[in-house]
């Protein structure tokens, strides 16, 4: 067996310090919630390149849980891939940091190849034993502990202040006829744990409604892909008339132009990512129910970020208080430096 093959790290080669600049292949499934993490992540670092590679498994490889792949050889997990061999091949990067479940088996193969000198972070809970990557970046709620993990408050994620300090001044103009103060309006869907159905997003819209009218504010909805067509057609039935602009998913992203811009975030309570870096802004942040009953971790998280003064339940009032700024990607980043002797 050679080493590009071993299932373990190879050791006949002391894993290298990292000295910037560090090029950085970004591995998720391609979904934007475990994109925007380790991306974060990597722009924090100052990580040049970063190249983004979407793992596409093929059927029956996709549904197998990482646990199974941990310990097959580097080719034979390649080979699983739907993608053109040519996106994982050398020259391997000094750095790969993974998000998500489908992504674990990818990253460590990229590792295994590169005889060990390509460095591993894996962003959430990898599922299978934290040891078998260099470092962990794992939320609270996960309640993953380790030498090698770093405990964050939800997401790591790209909402830093000075993105959304730079944002804001690029949807300065486009927002000056809009009156303050303005409360950005975040709307996710359903995932399984919580659903979004077209009943309560019309709900959600009157409700909302009720609440910019008493309080004088205005409101800027963005919903998520996860929407969907009808549940923002009734939402925007609930909102008839309300001081609000809802976008209407093209032309530029507004996203982090108009959270840098807000007084204020109202959230869904479907998303991890998105209340974290609601909470990047240092403002009032509610959180607004779905239906459905959650999950533990969920619980866990919702209950911490109420308890540390991040964020309230949304129930129609109006309350402004401020806090530190949540900045995840950043805190991690002084720990990935500090574990892998890169100044």
């Amino acid at each position: 067996m050679t080493s590009q093959d071993s299932p373990q790290k190879a050791q006949s080669a002391r894993p290298p310090e990292l000295k910037g600049p560090v090029s950085c292949w970004v591995i998720t499934d391609g979904g934007m919630g475990m994109v925007n993490q380790a991306l974060g992540l990597a722009e924090a670092l100052g990580c040049v390149p970063i190249t983004l590679k979407t793992v596409q498994m093929k059927a029956p490889w996709r549904w197998l849980p990482p646990i199974w792949w941990g310990w097959l050889k580097s080719g034979w997990v390649f080979s699983c891939l739907g993608n053109d061999s040519s996106d994982f091949a050398e020259p391997w990067p000094d750095l790969t940091i993974s998000c998500g479940a489908r992504a674990v088996p990818v990253a460590l193969a990229v590792c295994n190849a590169s005889a060990g000198r390509t460095r591993s972070i894996h962003v959430q809970n990898p599922t299978i034993n934290p040891k078998r990557f260099d470092l962990v970046i794992a939320p609270t709620h996960d309640q993953l502990d380790g030498a090698n993990v770093f405990q964050t408050h939800g997401a790591v994620g790209r909402a830093t202040a000075d993105r959304l300090v730079q944002e804001a001044a690029l949807w300065r103009d486009r927002l000056a006829r809009f009156p303050r103060p303005r409360v950005m309006v975040l709307i996710g869907g359903s995932n399984g744990r919580y659903q979004l159905g077209p009943s309560r997003a019309y709900a959600i819209g009157v409700a909302l409604k009720s609440f910019a009218v008493a309080h004088k504010l205005f409101l800027l909805v963005t919903p998520s892909r996860r929407t969907g067509l009808e549940n923002l057609k009734e939402l925007r039935r609930g909102l008839d008339d309300a001081p609000a602009t809802v976008w209407d998913m093209t032309g530029d992203n507004p996203y982090y132009g108009w959270l840098g811009s807000a007084d204020g975030v109202i959230v869904t309570e479907d998303s991890v990512n998105m209340v974290t870096e609601a909470c990047a802004t240092g403002r009032p942040v509610y959180i607004l129910p779905l239906e459905g009953k959650g999950s533990a971790k969920f619980h866990r998280f919702h209950r911490a970020m109420q308890a540390a003064g991040y964020t309230r339940p949304f129930k129609g009032q109006w309350e402004n208080w401020t806090y530190s700024p949540l900045d995840e990607a950043r805190r991690a980043a002084v720990f990935v430096r500090k574990k892998l002797g890169w100044p």
